[in-house]
């Protein structure tokens, strides 16, 4: 049975993908450590975790499987949901698969050695548009219908 789970921390698509979830009839667990008003929809479940670094996402990565979608923006999450055979999109549709995420996890290390290097390097990630919510909602629909198929 498929499931979706959302990474709650900084998800500026859980409306949008729990529209997508009840259109396909799809479990949608979102999970964080709190200060999430719970969904009135029966196919959302909140999932409110102990407070503590990666709890939410431990508890994300323990249960998602083959044919299972995690949405999330956590790259080591995102390794380990893909090793456990689910498919992982992040905020802005871009799919991590088996096949990029190394380069993603790399890339990641280094920005975080650089940022550490230099204090006063200054930036954050690039804001989230009407294109990226676009396609997001294609990525996650397609993520679906392929995990349906399964």
């Amino acid at each position: 049975m498929t499931a979706l789970y959302i990474d709650a921390d900084a998800c500026p698509v859980k409306a949008e993908a729990e529209r997508v979830a009840t259109r396909h009839k799809i479990r949608m667990y979102v999970v964080s450590n709190g200060g999430l008003r719970p969904s009135q929809n029966p196919l959302v479940e909140t999932v409110i975790v102990p407070d503590g670094p990666d709890v939410a996402d431990m508890w994300i990565a323990e249960r998602c499987g083959t044919g299972d979608v995690v949405v999330t923006g956590d790259i080591p999450l995102a390794a380990k949901c893909v090793e456990a055979g689910a498919k992982v999109l992040k905020h802005n549709g871009e799919a991590l698969t088996a096949a990029n995420i190394g380069n993603v996890l790399a890339t990641r290390d280094l920005m975080t050695d650089l940022r550490a290097a230099d204090p006063f390097r200054q930036g954050g990630g690039k804001s989230f548009t009407k294109a990226d919510r676009s396609r997001f909602l294609d990525a996650l629909e397609r993520e679906l219908r392929a995990a349906a198929r399964l």
